[in-house]
């Protein structure tokens, strides 16, 4: 048996289903008749999405449809960032949406912290935005998974494992 196991604890989303999802999106706006001659526009830029549509109303429509299709797509809701609708000019709104990639460095370290003070075989150690956890017993971080899925609620950005060795 090898001296030391470990795994990464990160916060990821699949891009292509995001693209997924914002193209099922777009078919669905284009084929409902409350949408008939309104110009809706999602762009996906790297880390945020840009919805352009002619009022509030359609605005929070495409955000269900949006948060639906994600949910379909297997997509945590916690990665959407909702910003404010603001108007665009030329009759118009705009809205930002951010999207989660990454733990932040408060998220790391209350992770951290959390793996310290309950399981005291076990190390953690902050890498970027990511967060390794090793130890010498594959049933400790059995333990530590465990108890993390059970705080995924308290945490702002959905927790994924990786790197299971």
């Amino acid at each position: 048996m090898p001296g030391e196991v470990s795994f990464d604890v990160v916060s990821e989303f699949d891009r292509q289903e995001l693209v997924n999802a914002l193209d099922q999106v777009r078919r669905e706006v284009a084929a409902r008749f409350d949408f008939r001659n309104a110009p809706v526009q999602l762009e996906l830029g790297r880390d945020e999405i840009l919805l352009r549509t002619s009022d509030e109303y359609r605005a929070k429509a495409v955000r269900d449809l949006l948060e639906s299709k994600a949910v379909r797509r297997g997509l945590s809701l916690k990665i959407f960032d909702w910003g404010t609708i603001e108007p665009a000019g030329k009759e118009t709104v705009r809205q930002r949406i951010g999207l989660r990639r990454g733990l932040d460095e408060e998220l790391a370290k209350r992770i951290a912290k959390l793996i310290r003070d309950e399981f005291p075989k076990v190390r953690s150690q902050i890498q970027g935005d990511a967060v390794r956890v090793s130890g010498k017993s594959k049933d400790e971080l059995q333990k530590v998974i465990a108890r993390l899925r059970q705080a995924a609620d308290e945490y702002p950005v959905p927790l994924q494992f990786e790197n299971y060795r």
